[in-house]
């Protein structure tokens, strides 16, 4: 008899943890509201100052994949930013995921990278260009923060 007490009450214990176990990691986090153009706009900011924007034809390609890196988000949330009001700055970010794709595609990591690589690298440049230009465009941009 002492024994059925025993596991009923371990078992009342169990059923009674269930629930607690079920809210063990948390309440799922709320999601950051977008920044908006004006960080994309600080981001560009931030990286044309790199070595790799002001003189893609004079790095060797290897040493700019973190920059390379860093730009890969840019396209997307330039287009989204540009929507169908300003498709100069759509095309950009194209010419931007062209460019991040030809600098992958050739290997331009590698030691070895060659002259498509070079071209990619000016060819990033130009479109991160116009990109900051299309973005100063845009509502919501301070002239400064470009």
């Amino acid at each position: 008899m002492r024994i059925r007490v025993v596991l009923a009450t371990l078992a009342g214990a169990l059923l009674l943890m269930l629930p607690a176990c079920s809210e063990e990691a948390g309440p799922t986090p709320k999601q950051a509201p977008d920044p908006g153009p004006e960080a994309l706009s600080v981001k560009l900011g931030n990286l044309m100052v790199d070595p790799c924007f002001r003189r893609p034809a004079e790095m060797d390609p290897p040493s700019c994949q973190k920059y390379v890196t860093q730009l890969a988000s840019v396209p997307g949330t330039a287009e989204k930013f540009a929507g169908t009001e300003h498709p100069e700055l759509a095309a950009a970010a194209r010419e931007l995921a062209a460019g991040v794709s030809t600098y992958r595609d050739n290997g331009c990591a590698a030691p070895d990278a060659g002259e498509a690589c070079t071209r990619a690298l000016t060819d990033i440049a130009a479109a991160v260009e116009e990109i900051e230009a299309g973005v100063g465009e845009l509502p919501g941009v301070p002239e400064t923060a470009g």
